[in-house]
């Protein structure tokens, strides 16, 4: 990486400096956050420096604290000392060792260790006229001047430095399984043949942005005719940390010009691909945690440890895709819609684990 992030507060005494801002939930273990705070010790006042990481919950707009209406939830957060030096001494690691080499004489490292059962970082898309910080489960690096640990009083702004970093999972490595398949075989009215309908995945986890091939098998021995086929893929967001919010969001609908005629076999596979791009402005839809000026892409589904508290995780994402056949009603009969042949398919849609990258080397 060749990028150093760093904030400075208002008042010129403290400096935070951080080597990336993305760390890596492995399920088992997370990487650990290691930074470093430069301290001007003339501009202190007699106070004290502290540095604190913070996973919380916004649910609300900022401009509402004003009013005393709560917009932020603590989900976690942890306080340590820097200045004067208490008991906080991390291992220094090379990532420290660059950092120090930025900070100078001054600098004082520190390191957080991210407990595995925390959230990843979920970003609920706001509205085109929505105004302030969206939605959703951030962390946050701060550094401040105070007298205490966790001052009741709110902080002056340029007694504080802080960052937003984001906690991020990426595809396990493949397992080989094989991709989810389902059927079902629907019988119509006044008709003693059923319609098969067969849908299947090549493989159980897919990469975001890449083509999803869904197998379609179908056995018309009716003498109804189906006249197209509709994919749809839907995503979850279970929102457990402050009420029992579960709503679906449909993130891809296409429809498929193929006629099965009565008595016959269909036997295709339907490339669909789920973008971000082509839902921009649906409100309340979950994309991976977002830095500022920085794109970022649908959500990617919450992979859970056995044993894991659902209520901390805050927000719950997954991915169902629909296969519809459209059977035409034919004679007499009517009202029968693209609902009375479908099947379902669990998604998994990730990104992939990045190259290993280097240490940062330059600002």
């Amino acid at each position: 990486m060749s990028k150093v992030y760093k904030k400075t507060s208002g008042n010129g005494a403290l400096t935070l400096y951080l080597g990336k801002r993305d760390y890596v939930d492995h399920v088992q273990n997370v990487d650990p956050i290691e930074g470093v705070v430069k301290i001007d010790p003339a501009d202190l006042g007699g106070k004290k420096v502290f540095v604190q990481l913070a996973c919380a919950f916004r649910y609300g707009r900022e401009d509402l604290d004003v009013i005393g209406l709560s917009f932020r939830k603590d989900i976690w957060f942890k306080h340590l000392q820097l200045y004067p030096a208490a008991d906080h001494k991390p291992t220094l690691t090379p990532m420290h060792d660059c950092l120090l080499k930025k900070a100078g004489e001054q600098g004082h490292a520190f390191t957080f260790d991210i407990p595995v059962n925390l959230p990843c970082s979920v970003t609920l898309q706001p509205g085109p006229d929505d105004a302030g910080k969206a939605c959703g489960v951030d962390f946050e690096v701060k550094t401040y001047i105070s007298d205490v640990a966790d001052p009741e009083e709110k902080l002056d702004k340029k007694d504080t430095a802080r960052l937003i970093v984001r906690k991020i999972q990426f595809a396990p490595d493949a397992t080989g399984a094989p991709g989810p398949k389902a059927d079902i075989c629907k019988s119509f009215m006044m008709s003693d043949k059923p319609v098969h309908l067969e849908a299947s995945l090549d493989k159980e986890l897919y990469y975001h942005g890449d083509p999803i091939n869904v197998n379609v098998k179908v056995k018309n021995e009716t003498t109804k005719t189906v006249t197209k086929i509709k994919v749809t893929v839907d995503q979850t967001t279970d929102v457990v940390l402050y009420s029992a919010d579960k709503y679906t969001k449909t993130v891809l609908c296409q429809e498929f010009g193929e006629t099965i005629d009565a008595n016959s076999t269909f036997d295709k596979s339907l490339t669909i691909i789920p973008l971000l791009a082509d839902n921009k402005e649906k409100r309340g839809l979950a994309l991976d945690g977002r830095l500022k000026d920085e794109d970022t892409n649908l959500a990617s589904n919450t992979i859970m440890r056995d044993g894991m508290d659902k209520e901390v995780l805050g927000i719950l994402v997954s991915y169902k895709i629909k296969v519809n056949l459209m059977v035409s009603s034919g004679g007499l009969l009517g009202g029968l819609t693209a609902s009375d042949v479908q099947v379902e398919l669990p998604l998994i849609l990730m990104n992939p684990k990045p190259q290993d990258v280097g240490l940062p080397v330059g600002e």
